[in-house]
């Protein structure tokens, strides 16, 4: 099982992209977590260039989110939103359709104490607008993110952990039942 993860930001010690690492590390076998590190280098959005002869970073963009049986998102939230890099990298398969039924899982990291909660409702509203299947329990808001990483940005939060394993569990099992289908 093929999941892609896809972190809202592109800073090199990204709490975000940590606990992308962290999902990965937990995986059970049958799992493969694959981390998108391409959503920066995605032009501004522009309907003018998106024409058969896409750039070849959308065209890459959009294969990857096909070709996974699902998709984790974890995001940062700026100014009670989501990054522009992201909202961006969203703004390239508004209409492309890569996500029609996509089973998906939102998380929002944030050192804030509702975990980027504003964000976070804003990514799932933009995605399932988009038709990207998701369930309540794969949505998940992380508060004090900052506690819950080490200096190496290693998860050491077991509570932490065990909500990102049912996470995990909830998008395995949204899988399976979108594959049943």
């Amino acid at each position: 099982m093929k999941i892609l993860a896809i972190s809202g930001s592109i800073r090199a010690k990204s709490s975000n992209s940590a606990i992308l690492q962290a999902m990965k590390e937990l995986a059970p076998d049958i799992v493969n977590i694959e981390i998108y590190d391409g959503i920066a280098n995605l032009p501004h959005f522009n309907p003018d260039i998106d024409s058969e002869n896409a750039l070849v970073s959308v065209i890459d963009w959009r294969s990857q989110i096909q070709n996974s049986d699902g998709i984790i998102f974890c995001t940062p939230e700026y100014a009670h939103g989501v990054p522009g890099v992201l909202k961006n990298g969203l703004d390239w398969i508004v209409s492309s359709g890569e996500f029609m039924h996509k089973p998906t899982a939102v998380i929002s990291a944030s050192p804030s104490i509702d975990g980027g909660a504003k964000a976070n409702a804003s990514l799932v509203q933009t995605l399932r607008v988009m038709m990207a299947a998701i369930a309540e329990d794969t949505i998940l808001c992380i508060p004090a993110i900052s506690a819950k990483l080490n200096h190496e940005s290693k998860l050491i939060d077991p509570a932490t952990e065990i909500a990102l394993r049912s996470v995990l569990d909830a998008l395995v099992s949204l899988i399976n039942q979108s594959n049943s289908q």
